[in-house]
Order: C-alpha cells, then sequence, then structure tokens
C-alpha cells in the first residue's frame, strides 16, 4: 500500500469513502459516531488544505482504499482525560476520522504503521460502540488511558501507544 496526502482532486472519492464507513458503523451497532454527517465536508477540506489528511492507495489498481488525518502537536480534545490518565505528555501525532472503503483489508495497520514512523508517540480515540476499531487498536499495542469528549460533548474512549526509543548502538 501507498500512502499519500491528499489532494482536492480526491474529494468525491474521500466522500464515498466516509459514506460507506457511517454505514458499515451503523450495521456494526455504532450510528453514533458519525451520524448521517460527519465528517464533515468542511473539515475534510480543512485537513486537506493543512496538509493533514492522507489517502492509503491499492498498489494493484492505484484505487484510493482508505482516507485518515495525521496531526502532530497538542490536540485540544486531549487537553482533559478522565477515568484515567495518558501514558506521557511528551509531543505526540494524533489519528483522526480513518475509513476504509472496504475493498481491501488491513487499512488500518497500513495507516498505524505510517504515523508511528513519523511519531513515537501517537493519539487515537473512538466511540465506545465502536468494538471493531477498539479490538485493533488494543491489538495493536495501544492502550485505553480513559474517556476524552469531542467538540459537541460527546464522550470518545482514547488510546495511546508510545514507542520505545531505538537503543541499537551507533
Amino acid at each position: 500500500m501507498h500512502i499519500r496526502q491528499t489532494t482536492p482532486d480526491d474529494l468525491e472519492r474521500i466522500f464515498s469513502i466516509y459514506a460507506y464507513a457511517r454505514e458499515q458503523m451503523r450495521r456494526s451497532g455504532n450510528a453514533d459516531q458519525w451520524g448521517n454527517d460527519k465528517p464533515s465536508e468542511e473539515l475534510i477540506k480543512m485537513d486537506i488544505e493543512n496538509g493533514d489528511s492522507y489517502v492509503i492507495i491499492t498498489p494493484d489498481t492505484a484505487e484510493i482504499a482508505a482516507v485518515f488525518s495525521f496531526i502532530i502537536g497538542d490536540d485540544p480534545t486531549y487537553a482533559h482525560i478522565e477515568n484515567g490518565h495518558w501514558l506521557n505528555n511528551d509531543t505526540y501525532g494524533t489519528i483522526h476520522r480513518i475509513a476504509s472503503s472496504g475493498i481491501k483489508k488491513g487499512i488500518l495497520g497500513h495507516c498505524l504503521a505510517f504515523c508511528e514512523a513519523k511519531a513515537p508517540n501517537i493519539r487515537i480515540d473512538t466511540h465506545e460502540r465502536n468494538h471493531i476499531m477498539r479490538h485493533l487498536l488494543e491489538r495493536s499495542g495501544y492502550q485505553k488511558c480513559g474517556r476524552i469528549y469531542v467538540a459537541n460533548g460527546s464522550p470518545r474512549i482514547a488510546y495511546q501507544k508510545q514507542l520505545l526509543p531505538d537503543r541499537s548502538p551507533l
């Protein structure tokens, strides 16, 4: 899989991926996380303009298989955490709005590997009912840290993974 920054030319495909992801969430009992219209078109366009949006491309068909945002630096959503604590307060990268088209398996693994190569400290959150994402994050070594609240006040389960520094001899 190849990952590249999203361009405005990708918008139509990205909107269809988010629509597919919302439907899959509804089918798995998680209708509340993105409802019928999240993430908003405005937010998606802002991610692209800021250089924070990425697409995952299939190697065989060169088709966009997934989209996500990755932002390094403090995220105001994570300033307050309940029922737990962050693993550390070091600089971190945050993964948001990951969605797959369903045409390839293992998308989250590709996203995590890409982000972990860019920042040794990653945070991500998901809805309590997003059992699939919770399972995949925990299987990938992410630790449940507590509960945070997104801008609309909705609670999310917060995860973090701190990668060990490279201790190989020079």
